[in-house]
């Protein structure tokens, strides 16, 4: 799980993950990792500014930590916009530099790289996103076998 995140932010997520609910507050998850609270502050900011968890209030106005299947197509879309980003301040640099100079032309290509790549990320999550909310064989027999059992 760990694919570039900080070790307390991946082990925080794996921990989101693995619960049936899919969300824990700070106590319970510091409790399962057997860390300080601020670690898990530390590693909750991470994960909120990759848009990978979201924070919601449960009935007794306690903030829970939440991971769903929406959240990683969000988080991939944020990743494509992050790109065209780069994208926009490669093209003010070829702008500044001149569109004949071989490092505005560096830009250029920079810039359409990651133009084609962010495009292709949004087409793939947006081909995808219904992979999120397709219940597995194995899940869609467990809950009919709970039902009628």
């Amino acid at each position: 799980m760990a694919s570039g995140l900080p070790k307390m932010a991946a082990r925080l997520l794996t921990c989101l993950f693995t619960t049936d609910a899919g969300s824990l507050t700070a106590s319970q998850l510091a409790q399962r990792l057997q860390v300080s609270p601020a670690s898990i502050s530390k590693a909750i900011a991470f994960l909120e500014s990759q848009s990978l968890v979201r924070r919601e209030r449960d009935e007794r106005r306690r903030d829970r930590y939440v991971v769903d299947d929406e959240l990683f197509y969000q988080a991939t879309i944020a990743s494509a916009r992050a790109n065209d980003q780069l994208v926009e301040t490669a093209r003010q640099g070829v702008a500044v530099l001149g569109p004949r100079t071989p490092a505005a032309t560096r830009l250029e290509n920079i810039a359409r790289f990651l133009d084609f790549i962010s495009e292709s990320i949004t087409r793939a999550a947006e081909q995808a996103r219904e992979v999120l909310h397709t219940k597995s064989e194995a899940t869609s027999a467990d809950a009919t076998e709970a039902s009628e059992g």
